[in-house]
């Protein structure tokens, strides 16, 4: 036996404080043989149940008690058992070196898993598991946080509370507004709209807004093909019309290409998924893969978008949608959170909420289950009205940023011919009924509205 090993074992039962700090991040799979494997189980086993060291004399009596051992592994189990005797050894040391054999091992049997699911045409998991099998195995380490004590940690939160948080802010003010200037990462941010009006739009324009303020940007499209995503970041960032795109000569184009490299450092990388093949798996390979071969770490990510993903833990065709949907958006915000990004996707509106000039929540095409998981939910809404004056009015559905109530409504401009949102003046606004908008009086207009008040 590795003497590692041992030395795990022997303090598994010696020494109280290394014990309970690596027992919850120990497998047995981690041990090479069927004899340490069975003395680690009957250590975990009373552990867990007793809450106390076990010891040696108890060892003896369980491991007699089992029916799959024959005596020759009886008598060789209890040889390593009286072996293991009380030695001091530095605990931090020990701790490092513990997490260093559980991380190597964990890798170890990856690797293998992996081979043998490549071998192996009759395993019940496929190829495309491979990928999270590795990745588990490398994402194994001991975290000891075991919680915020109110009481003791109040400086560590007095410090949350001061700390400036990175955002991500948009170039439209009153999304700013109502995100306390931008988004966060960790979080699913999701635009509400019916078919046209403009999802994939919002999307471009501010991953182009993204990229104007040296941000890395990946843009995932599971609808359109890369080209075409290009081609409405093209009519946005160029200042072309999307139509006379084709028509503009090769040095003009990349004179434009030239000065746009010259404003920015960021980078925006487009990848193409076939519709509802690929899922939070896909895009993980894909992170990791960039990282390796292009040194390129995103700040934010687009999906476009989320309802024709696919689920990593579902197949669609056995799950109901409720399940499927909300599935894909937890494991989104899953690797928001992995990657310390914010996610920008989008969903279909129901057929009821097409024509409707007020969406809700209730609304959601599938699943409720999206905007359970979301922590920022917009509605994107277009009439006919709103359409001939180039506008388009967002309302708020969910927010974890701020106070969905204020400013629940507002309204921007749209320019379609070059993927383009801008803000409205503010005129505009104060026309929306049960806009729930901040109103900013003058002093005089303030002492105004109170004429007649005795204070």
């Amino acid at each position: 036996m590795d003497r590692i090993e041992r030395t795990i074992l022997r303090n598994l039962i010696y020494d109280d404080e290394y014990c309970r700090k690596v027992i919850p991040f120990i497998k047995k799979e981690y041990f090479h043989e069927k004899n340490e494997k069975t003395i680690f189980e009957e250590i975990y086993s009373f552990i867990e149940k007793y809450n106390k060291l076990v010891t040696k004399e108890i060892l003896f009596i369980e491991v007699s008690k089992r029916t799959d051992l024959n005596e020759t592994e009886v008598k060789d189990i209890n040889s390593i058992i009286a072996e293991l005797k009380s030695e001091s050894v530095e605990i931090e040391w020990l701790v490092n070196s513990t997490e260093k054999w559980c991380k190597e091992r964990a890798i170890y049997l990856a690797l293998m898993e992996s081979v043998h699911i490549v071998d192996d045409e009759s395993s019940d998991k496929n190829r495309d598991s491979i990928p999270h099998i590795l990745s588990e195995a490398l994402s194994v380490s001991f975290d000891h946080n075991i919680g915020h004590d109110y009481l003791k940690n109040y400086k560590e939160r007095y410090e949350f509370y001061h700390k400036t948080e990175k955002k991500i802010p948009f170039d439209l003010e009153y999304f700013n507004k109502i995100t306390k200037g931008g988004i966060s990462s960790k979080t699913l941010n999701i635009a509400l709209a019916g078919t046209g009006v403009g999802k994939s739009l919002f999307m471009c324009h501010v991953a182009s807004s993204c990229l104007l303020q040296g941000r890395n940007v990946l843009y995932i499209t599971l609808e359109m093909a890369e080209e075409k995503i290009a081609e409405r970041i093209d009519a946005n960032l160029l200042d072309v019309n999307i139509r006379d795109l084709s028509e503009i000569p090769r040095q003009n184009f990349e004179t434009k290409i030239t000065n746009l490299m010259r404003k920015t450092v960021g980078t925006l990388i487009i990848k193409e998924y076939p519709t509802a093949s690929a899922h939070s798996g896909h895009f993980k390979s894909l992170l990791n893969e960039l990282a390796m071969k292009k040194s390129f770490k995103p700040d934010i990510i687009f999906i476009d978008y989320l309802n024709i993903c696919s689920s990593s833990r579902y197949k669609g065709n056995n799950t109901n949608s409720y399940t499927f949907i909300k599935s894909i958006a937890e494991e989104l915000r899953g690797l928001a959170v992995e990657f310390d990004v914010p996610i920008v996707s989008a969903t279909q509106t129901t057929r009821s909420g097409y024509n409707s000039s007020n969406v809700e929540l209730t609304d959601t095409s599938e699943s409720f289950g999206l905007p359970a998981t979301a922590d920022f939910m917009f509605g994107l809404i277009s009439t006919e009205e709103l359409e001939q004056r180039g506008q388009i009015m967002v309302k708020q559905l969910k927010n974890r940023y701020n106070d969905p109530t204020t400013n629940r409504k507002f309204l921007i401009g749209v320019d379609r011919a070059k993927m383009r949102l801008y803000d409205v003046d503010q005129n505009a606004q104060k026309e929306i009924l049960d806009s729930g908008q901040e109103v900013e009086y003058t002093k005089q207009e303030s002492t105004k509205q109170f004429e007649g008040f005795k204070f």
